[in-house]
């Protein structure tokens, strides 16, 4: 065996690695954005966010296993605020759908509603963006939120409609 057949050989294994890891980050995405959904419905203001919060730690923690970057539980929650938290007008939109269930019957209806598909598209746009940041060889530490914010809020306009994709094949499921 030749220098060159090995260094091909370790070239299609890492490739191989990868893609593995891409098509286990993506199931651990599908996952966690269906959780997320059932949180959403969770009929107690508050309680839903804080069990969201949860859901997305433990996706980004399965994400990180899969591309072998270390995970640090306060680093990622810092992470996930600054990335978040820089979106008020999607963080805002689903403290108001949670609060919303706090007013009698027609409060709790829309956040019934509208709370599940916010909570699946947050989800979904932050393991997007992570799959991307890690895939390119990223980890937590050199993170940057601020570089990242366009294609959070690009796949976040895309994860509702994946969402909404994801609950109507979920209903059809329940007719049959």
């Amino acid at each position: 065996v030749t220098m060159a057949d090995q260094e091909a050989q370790e070239a299609v294994e890492q490739e191989s690695e990868e893609q593995e890891a891409g098509t286990g980050a993506e199931v651990t995405l599908r996952n966690h954005i269906i959780g997320s959904m059932g949180v959403g419905l969770i009929p107690v203001p508050v309680v839903d966010l804080v069990a969201l919060s949860g859901i997305q730690l433990n996706m980004l923690r399965k994400l990180a296993q899969s591309y072998d970057i270390p995970f640090s539980k306060d680093i990622v929650k810092n992470i996930i605020a600054s990335l978040i938290g820089g979106g008020i007008p999607v963080t805002f939109a689903g403290a108001l759908a949670s609060l919303m269930k706090a007013v009698p019957i027609v409060g709790q209806a829309t956040g019934a509603l509208a709370m599940p598909i916010l909570a699946g598209a947050t989800t979904y746009a932050m393991g997007k963006v992570f799959i991307q940041h890690f895939a390119s060889g990223g980890t937590f530490l050199n993170f940057d939120p601020d570089e990242v914010r366009d294609y959070y809020y690009e796949m976040y306009k895309e994860g509702q409609g994946v969402v909404s994709e994801l609950k109507k094949g979920e209903e059809k499921k329940e007719k049959k």
